[in-house]
């Protein structure tokens, strides 16, 4: 692993800050980042689109001066989302707009929501018919939408699936109220997760079929998040085509909402091996945990790539990399390496910045990695640190 320990020495010698790093941490590419962003730009500025960032999938605020330069605002998930966008987000640009959705408002949270936000999305008919004279009293100016559930999704697993039977998201044809749609400006739909542009015409198409009638007089549609948009052999022309159609049929602004593909291949988590031993194959226990730091890849589930690394057998040395935590499941898989493994070699996941430290938790008293930036001019800065602190103060 000498390449690794090289990759280490030239690291520690680039922070800004003089501190040592010490594992785990995740590591921000600054100028990974920003070619993504170039790319969704060039997506709304020759569509016409409006692309705002989810935080539900890339919250690292520290970043949002950059990511304000090119995207329209932040969709939110709920109150603190919406703070988080309105605090930070939209002090980079003032102009940016807020979208706060939940699957359902708490009548204790709806005044600051509607406050501070520039659009608000309903569940379902039930929330739009209970809160929107409210909202609309406390903040004149405020867009309203509701989602809508369009029962047609590619979605790769259950898990992600928003149109999956018996769904909680979104407001399906035969549930709708329209006397409730006369009084919202936009419909929302979202359908995809990580999905090219062939699974959006599918679900388009659907959209479209049962729910154009209600177009009539609305401001704006969401396509909603999950467009793969950064991913390399993504159809980016085909995208644009198909958003300028769509406005152009029905005189309508569209916006889209992506999450992962902001943060996409933009970053990595770097841990450290604590401990080899063999039982039936060779383990490696790292400071790090698939369950607490980067719990997609078991729930997807997914297979992280290892810097350095091949499939289990494909080079001389094979192990099975496990967390630090007491869940027997806690495995990231098996990799092989052209040399063997020692105690404090150090491990790099790849493409660990979408979707990983928005989830991250502290089970089993676990530390929570910090945060760094590698800066365009390639020095690293040590954004945020956690201790026992965080872990103390979300108990009681």
């Amino acid at each position: 692993m000498k390449d690794l320990w090289l990759w280490q020495k030239e690291l520690e010698k680039s922070m800004t800050n003089n501190k040592y790093l010490e594992t785990p941490y995740y590591v921000c590419e600054e100028e990974l980042l920003e070619k993504n962003l170039r790319i969704l730009d060039d997506v709304q500025k020759r569509s016409g689109a409006k692309v705002i960032v989810a935080l539900k999938g890339f919250a690292m605020w520290s970043t949002f001066g950059l990511v304000s330069k090119y995207l329209n605002g932040c969709t939110a998930s709920g109150l603190y989302e919406a703070k988080l966008a309105r605090e930070e987000f939209c002090k980079h640009n003032p102009n940016a707009e807020v979208h706060t959705y939940s699957p359902a408002f708490k009548a204790n949270e709806i005044e600051e929501i509607a406050k501070i936000s520039d659009h608000i999305i309903f569940n379902s008919p039930n929330q739009l018919n209970r809160f929107l004279l409210k909202v609309k009293e406390i903040n004149p100016k405020i867009h309203t939408s509701l989602r809508i559930n369009p029962e047609v999704s590619l979605s790769p697993v259950d898990m992600y699936n928003p149109c999956g039977v018996y769904s909680r998201l979104g407001t399906t044809l035969a549930n709708i109220d329209e006397e409730s749609l006369k009084q919202v400006d936009g419909l929302n739909f979202h359908a995809l997760c990580e999905q090219d542009v062939s699974a959006l015409e599918e679900v388009l198409a659907s959209f479209e079929a049962n729910f154009s009638k209600y177009f009539t007089n609305l401001k704006y549609i969401n396509f909603g998040g999950g467009h793969h948009i950064t991913k390399k052999g993504y159809d980016v022309e085909k995208l644009i085509w198909i958003i300028k159609e769509f406005k152009k049929k029905y005189d309508v602004d569209v916006y889209l909402e992506p999450g992962e593909a902001v943060g996409w291949e933009c970053g990595y988590l770097v841990s450290t091996v604590l401990d080899i031993f063999e039982n039936g194959m060779n383990i490696a226990i790292l400071d790090t945990s698939a369950e607490a730091h980067m719990p997609d890849t078991l729930s997807m589930p997914y297979r992280a790539d290892v810097r350095g690394s091949s499939i289990a057998n494909d080079k001389k040395y094979t192990y099975r990399l496990g967390g630090n935590t007491c869940l027997a499941g806690d495995i990231m898989g098996d990799y092989s390496f052209d040399e063997p493994l020692k105690v404090g070699d150090e491990i790099i996941f790849e493409d660990q910045i979408h979707y990983t430290f928005v989830k991250n938790t502290t089970f089993n008293g676990i530390k929570l990695p910090s945060l760094v930036i590698r800066c365009k001019s390639g020095e690293l800065e040590l954004i945020k640190e956690f201790g026992y602190e965080e872990y103390k103060n979300r108990l009681s």
